[in-house]
């Protein structure tokens, strides 16, 4: 148990480690909205990347790469992306006065928990990563109960992870403060990188 634990939780946090549109949104939403909305971004990021690891343990391997579902998942997502890509960008224009994130912040929990949610369901590459993880152990003979175990053991190190990177941004950004000085250029690079990831994913 402990010979496949331990190159799985590895391969599973250097993932982590990779930025993605999960990052960026928890990033834009610490130093923009606060500490409370970047929790329920968390919690929702966490709760997608759970029915992805849920579905691998499940043995539903619905994303296969060449398969219809996964382009229809890729196109949604990239459609997402550009979506948000307007969305900070016009809630950097409307900035006016102090005032940060004028119709783009997350002030609802609700808002934050949809968003981090929708986020890690619509890339598809959060799918096909935990598909991959777990048929590695069912090739090896896991037992599903330890798949499970594996897959809480995921779930609980995304949610720890982006909280404290949401935390350290906060900290570092002394947000809200720090967020009403430079809120505005956050949006504009956040709507960057999100467009420059939905045309990757287009072009992929």
């Amino acid at each position: 148990m402990l010979d496949s634990f331990i190159p799985v939780a590895g391969a599973h946090f250097l993932a982590l480690l990779s930025p993605g549109p999960d990052f960026i949104l928890i990033a834009r939403s610490a130093l923009v909205s606060g500490w409370r909305a970047s929790v329920a971004v968390c919690l929702g990021v966490a709760l997608g990347n759970g029915i992805f690891i849920a579905l691998a343990v499940s043995g539903f391997a619905l994303l296969d790469s060449g398969g219809l579902l996964f382009r229809v998942v890729q196109w949604a997502g990239a459609g997402y992306l550009l979506y948000l890509g307007m969305r900070f960008w016009q809630a950097a224009s409307a900035a006016r006065g102090g005032m940060i994130g004028v119709g783009g912040a997350i002030t609802d929990p609700r808002a934050g928990l949809l968003a981090g949610l929708a986020s890690a369901l619509l890339n598809p590459k959060n799918g096909l990563f935990y598909m991959s993880l777990f048929s590695v152990l069912a090739a090896r003979g896991t037992p599903t109960a330890v798949q499970a175990l594996y897959g809480l053991w995921m779930f609980l190190v995304v949610l720890c992870w982006d909280l404290l990177v949401a935390r350290l941004l906060i900290v570092r950004g002394r947000a809200p403060a720090g967020a009403l000085r430079h809120g505005p250029w956050v949006e504009r690079v956040a709507a960057v990188l999100m467009v420059a990831l939905a045309v990757g994913v287009l072009l992929a």
